[in-house]
């Protein structure tokens, strides 16, 4: 298998969820500085021995400032050190001023860990167009170090310390043996709201053990969030502010390359993972009471399979009949028309759970109840066979409700 994860190839992987396994060599931790009223708001990931990274940051046309610095320090992949995020502020459309705070935010953290500013990865989530307190940050630092916090684990005070508007932490963590030694690949994710299929689409840190050439990482990493991270809407609209940063140590001891034999695990493990956390994120879309998973089969073409499945989790409609628990196909099949793909509108079938309820061009009848009790479930799955070809896609989102309007008519406030 090589560096491009082809899902039908991926072996099964054992996933533990909200318990945090960092992997050997790490070091993460989060804390209060004042940006927020009360929650964490600073944290920290940091490797023992110099890391490989790989990284991804949003396509939007008005990247913050930390997005802006990284790519200019860092660029696509390289050696790293430690990862640095506060939440409360995303010092984005800040100016010049918001440029001055992200490089100070960087170098003196740099400083705190013995390392080289371009070996630091500087992240920042939160409201837009405000000024970085770097002042609170700055004086965060002063406490790690006093206080020698840099040498203690606490992984899940990381978890929380880089979330906004999100109601529980991400964590997942997967393990595998490989020549005899056991190679930990964990995540951490915030997102639940500005998330768009549009890489990236939330902040992402998932750390392992193995040792992996950049050159290799970059693209396994590219791959895998184009399956995974690509693949989540909650409201469309892709932050400024988005990355997602792939880390391998090598602490365990153990080599990987395309070549060897337990790539495929390990490319597994990391799609495990990478998948896992984006379920996340779209299950605590703001405002959300369900998960909206959509199976996108027999499609002419990738292209064409994602085509249709973003036209599904993007649909308002589609989103709020989800949230009514209304089986109201109608508003599935007209997302599917108005999504762009190649296809026969009469080979297309769509389920709603296991029940058919259209195909060949025409709703099938169906037990209304059934459907309703289905959709009162707190997962709800989608599965369209296009019959056009043999490809496929899978895709995240969750339903529009009341609850996605309040946090965001009043997120300053």
């Amino acid at each position: 298998m090589d560096s491009i994860i082809n899902v039908k190839d991926v072996l099964p992987v054992e996933l533990v969820t909200g318990e945090a396994h960092l992997p050997k060599g790490y070091i993460a931790g989060g804390m209060h500085v004042g940006i927020k009223r009360k929650k964490k708001d600073l944290g920290w990931i940091v490797t023992e021995t110099s890391a490989e990274g790989a990284l991804v940051t949003t396509q939007n046309k008005y990247p913050a400032a930390p997005i802006v610095l990284i790519r200019e320090t860092f660029g696509r992949f390289g050696p790293l050190k430690g990862v640095i995020v506060n939440s409360g502020n995303a010092n984005a459309l800040t100016g010049s001023d918001g440029m001055r705070d992200a490089r100070v935010m960087q170098e003196k953290f740099a400083e705190l860990i013995g390392a080289r500013a371009h070996e630091v990865i500087i992240a920042s989530t939160g409201v837009i167009g405000v000024p970085l307190p770097i002042e609170k940050i700055l004086h965060g630092y002063d406490l790690l170090r006093e206080d020698g916090a840099l040498s203690h684990h606490d992984p899940e005070a990381f978890a929380a310390s880089i979330l906004t508007t999100d109601t529980v932490s991400k964590i997942v963590s997967a393990k595998l043996a490989i020549d005899g030694t056991v190679v930990t690949v964990s995540g951490y994710a915030k997102g639940s709201g500005m998330i768009q299929p549009n890489m990236a689409t939330m902040l992402a840190y998932v750390m392992t053990d193995a040792e992996v050439k950049g050159a290799d990482l970059y693209p396994l990493w590219k791959s895998v969030i184009q399956k995974t991270f690509n693949r989540i809407s909650v409201d469309g609209d892709e932050s400024t502010n988005d990355m997602a940063l792939l880390l391998a140590n090598g602490a365990a001891g153990v080599l990987l390359a395309p070549d060897h034999p337990a790539w495929p695990a390990f490319a597994g493990a990391v799609y495990a993972v990478a998948r896992e956390l984006a379920r996340m994120i779209a299950r605590d879309g703001e405002g959300a009471t369900k998960l909206l998973e959509v199976v996108v089969t027999g499609a002419a073409s990738e292209v064409d399979a994602d085509k249709v499945g973003r036209a599904i989790v993007n649909s308002p409609l589609v989103k709020t009949a989800i949230y009514g628990e209304d089986a109201n196909w109608g508003r599935i099949v007209a997302a599917i028309g108005n999504s762009g793909a190649a296809f026969d509108t009469q080979k297309v079938s769509v389920r709603i759970g296991d029940v058919l309820i259209f195909n060949a061009g025409v709703g099938l009848p169906f037990v209304e109840s059934d459907v309703q009790a289905y959709l009162s479930g707190s997962t709800v799955r989608i599965t369209v066979d296009m019959g056009a070809g043999d490809h496929e896609s899978e895709w995240f989102g969750c339903d529009l409700t009341e609850g996605y309007v309040r946090i965001n008519a009043h997120y300053r406030t």
